[in-house]
């Protein structure tokens, strides 16, 4: 009789650990057949008091000890780096090691986009020993990725990854590009005295800005950074429309 490999048995328990966790909570979950394995072996779509929502995710499954760190665990990306970075689907990667907490995550599209904007090529997905996925955790852990899911639908997640920040739910993000399709990001979080901006030339830098720092003449610029004429105008419009949002929490507006 042929013999069953090790790693198929092994490979097959992470990703019913994953699968049953999941399950367990109420989520919907779809495995990949293995013979259309490209990348990725569940897709996740998160329900909300048992109503289906628009959140989805893809997840990576890996078992056993070969994907071992002294501080973690590592993911080979191989091939499917593309496709983890930009493709339809946020991408999770998921290890199960019983002897270090269970189920291990990270995220890999973010860190891919991150590594893009550090102009690296990444080879494994980091996966750190406090990132435990549990029934304690779980509610936290889409919690936030349904957060992270809202900001992709809005165009800016993307940027946020990049940036490697993290856009709260009340927090006012506005993107723009300019003529030569060059992106950039204004970021007003509630109280804030500041915005941030996030800027394609700037690798993505977060820079805290104030509207008493731009200037229009004798070039546009925001503090030491020189802007074209519609970004001046933009910024201008986004300071403008968010004053607001600013004011302390608790100012009440004038009657």
């Amino acid at each position: 009789m042929p013999k069953v490999p090790e790693s198929r048995r092994i490979g097959r328990m992470a990703v019913n650990e994953v699968r049953a966790l999941l399950e367990r909570h109420g989520h919907i979950v779809q495995e990949i057949d293995g013979g259309n394995d490209h990348g990725e072996d569940l897709h996740v779509t998160f329900v909300q008091d048992g109503r289906r929502t628009e959140d989805s995710v893809a997840i990576q499954v890996k078992g056993g000890v070969s994907t071992r760190t002294r501080r973690g665990h590592r993911v080979p990306v191989g091939d499917h780096g593309d496709n983890w970075r930009d493709g339809s689907l946020p991408v999770l990667c998921v290890v199960h090691d019983p002897e270090r907490g269970g189920l291990l995550w990270a995220n890999a599209t973010r860190q891919l986009r991150r590594a893009r904007t550090l102009r690296k090529t990444l080879k494994s997905i980091v996966i750190t020993r406090e990132s435990v996925l549990d029934d304690v955790s779980l509610g936290t852990f889409v919690q936030g990725m349904r957060h992270y899911l809202a900001w992709e639908r809005e165009g800016v997640g993307r940027w946020a990854d990049m940036a490697d920040v993290e856009f709260a739910p009340g927090d006012i993000v506005r993107s723009f590009e300019n003529e030569v399709a060059e992106p950039m990001v204004f970021w007003q979080r509630r109280g804030e005295p500041y915005a941030i901006l996030l800027h394609h030339d700037l690798d993505w830098e977060p820079i805290p800005i104030q509207e008493r720092m731009l200037r229009f003449e004798p070039i546009p610029s925001i503090g030491h950074i020189i802007l074209d004429d519609a970004e001046a105008y933009w910024l201008m419009g986004c300071f403008k429309s968010t004053e607001w949002w600013r004011r302390p929490i608790g100012q009440h507006d004038p009657a």
